[in-house]
């Protein structure tokens, strides 16, 4: 991901710190200006670290701090709050209701992905229950429509535009009074992209803006365009009211930060990322989790939520009881593995994790990880249901793999390589014995406030120890057997 190499970079820094013996005033300048420059070779305005670095130090004063406070607490959560601040405008954006009418209007500079962020924008919010539609006012680039239409009918959403039409402010209207008719409550615009320099597209965009009256423009920013993001982004507030931002491109290789410091200029929230070119690559952007995912502090409660997404609420007792058993059986992982396919993209469910640097990942890899998990899940569908119940990996001997890679397609060595993965997952799930069920009514709030205090409710004394300890997740890793192992699956760690 874009921020990997920055996060990495911050960690890196405030873990050098921790492992200083003398928490002084020197090891508090080394580790900011690491992450000073981390920051300005991620294109994040140079103003606004200068000022997140000024603000540490008043926070910080190490001569005030009396004998007994925790020096590498308070650093780590000043850091934390200043990330916070630069993304972070101080106010929230208009949100749609269900049931309600509102029209978004989107606008961004030209190749920006703006098209497939209305499509990804309209497909988040048909699958919680609202009734989206689009409609293409970009009549400037060619093939606009024709790409907003294959998009649209992909995720079976209606949608309006026209060939012949060559005024965006009538399709515009339009469109709008069309779905307006139809009872659609999310009723988004796309506008043509365009440049600072183009003051006939502005001004065109302002029409459409006072012709459909949006109750929310949304800013649509490359994450690649850099430290000219400020000033672009300044140019679109200025003509119309940019009421949230929308981030693209995440994925590829660009820094990133510039994107991230534009929020200070449109003074709007991020709401979403794009991290990817698929329907559900696509996040809701909040800014606490976000900067604790870049530290490598996680983010539970979204890991939560996904799990809440993915797991019925009636069969999450059932989960937990099988993990409190610590008996692990093939069914159980083919289980797992589909509801990590369900979860979306594997390096984003793993930076949620506490201790897992978006680094661990490496790029590229998490298509191929997919494609070994479906890979596994087919040869498992070629298994009995005894082999599938058993916990006794010896049960698979020689002619049952012979018959199970028969059935699949697959090379015999294909099958073995499953059985060592299911017995290093065995040994990681047999560390899970000993977890308190909660009762009945507990388990919503004890999975979204998923805190020290609140694990340590579920979770076995020792496992709790090394989770909250200094090295977070990764540290159990080592109990369990390595971070690189536990990610050797998903195409992680040495080959």
């Amino acid at each position: 991901m874009v921020l990997a190499q920055l996060g990495g970079s911050i960690s890196r820094a405030i873990q050098q710190m921790s492992n200083a013996t003398i928490i002084d005033e020197k090891a508090l300048n080394d580790c900011l200006n690491e992450i000073t420059r981390a920051l300005l070779q991620s294109d994040v305005q140079f103003k606004l670290v200068r000022d997140m670095q000024t603000n540490i130090k008043k926070i910080v004063n190490l001569d005030d701090l009396a004998a007994g406070h925790n020096k590498r607490r308070i650093i780590q959560q000043a850091i934390f709050n200043e990330l916070c601040k630069i993304l972070d405008p101080g106010k929230s954006s208009f949100t749609p209701k269900k049931g309600k009418t509102s029209v978004v209007m989107f606008v961004g500079l030209q190749g920006s992905g703006k098209t497939t962020t209305c499509t990804k924008y309209a497909y988040y919010h048909q699958k919680k229950g609202w009734k989206p539609a689009l409609v293409c006012a970009d009549t400037f680039r060619a093939g606009a429509f024709d790409q907003l239409k294959q998009n649209a009918t992909k995720a079976k959403i209606p949608f309006y535009g026209s060939y012949t039409e060559s005024d965006p402010v009538k399709i515009a209207e339009e469109g709008v009074e069309t779905f307006k008719k139809e009872n659609c409550d999310l009723i988004i615009v796309d506008t043509s992209g365009r440049h600072k320099q183009e003051a006939a597209l502005f001004e065109e965009m302002r029409q459409v803006s006072e012709a459909t009256k949006p109750d929310l423009i949304i800013f649509v920013m490359d994450s690649s365009i850099g430290q000219a993001a400020f000033d672009q982004a300044q140019a679109f507030k200025q003509m119309v009211a940019v009421g949230a931002v929308i981030i693209t491109k995440m994925d590829g290789h660009a820094k990133g930060g510039g994107a991230l410091s534009a929020v200070a200029a449109t003074k709007s929230p991020v709401i979403f990322i794009g991290t990817g070119e698929h329907m559900d690559e696509f996040e809701v952007f909040d800014v606490k989790p976000f900067v604790s995912r870049l530290l490598g502090m996680g983010d539970w409660s979204g890991f939560m939520d996904k799990i809440h997404e993915v797991v019925p609420m009636d069969q999450q007792p059932e989960l937990l009881q099988k993990l409190s058993e610590g008996n692990f059986t093939l069914r159980i992982m083919y289980e797992q593995f589909q509801n990590l396919l369900k979860m979306g993209p594997i390096g984003q469910v793993f930076s949620m994790l506490p201790g897992f640097s978006a680094e661990l990942m490496p790029k590229g890899h998490e298509k191929e990880s997919q494609a070994k998990i479906k890979r596994y899940m087919t040869m498992m569908d070629s298994m009995t249901n005894e082999e599938l119940d058993s916990s006794n990996p010896k049960l698979l001997n020689d002619s049952r793999m012979m018959r199970i890679a028969r059935g699949a397609g697959r090379p015999i060595r294909d099958v073995m390589e499953i059985l060592e993965e299911y017995k290093r997952l065995a040994k990681v799930w047999s560390k899970m014995k000993g977890l308190k069920i909660p009762k009945k009514g507990e388990m919503s709030s004890l999975s979204r406030n998923m805190n020290a205090q609140h694990m340590s409710k579920v979770l076995p004394p020792q496992m709790l120890k090394q989770i909250v300890g200094m090295g977070g997740l990764q540290n159990l890793m080592k109990q369990m057997g390595s971070a690189k192992d536990m990610m050797g699956m998903f195409g992680g760690g040495d080959k």
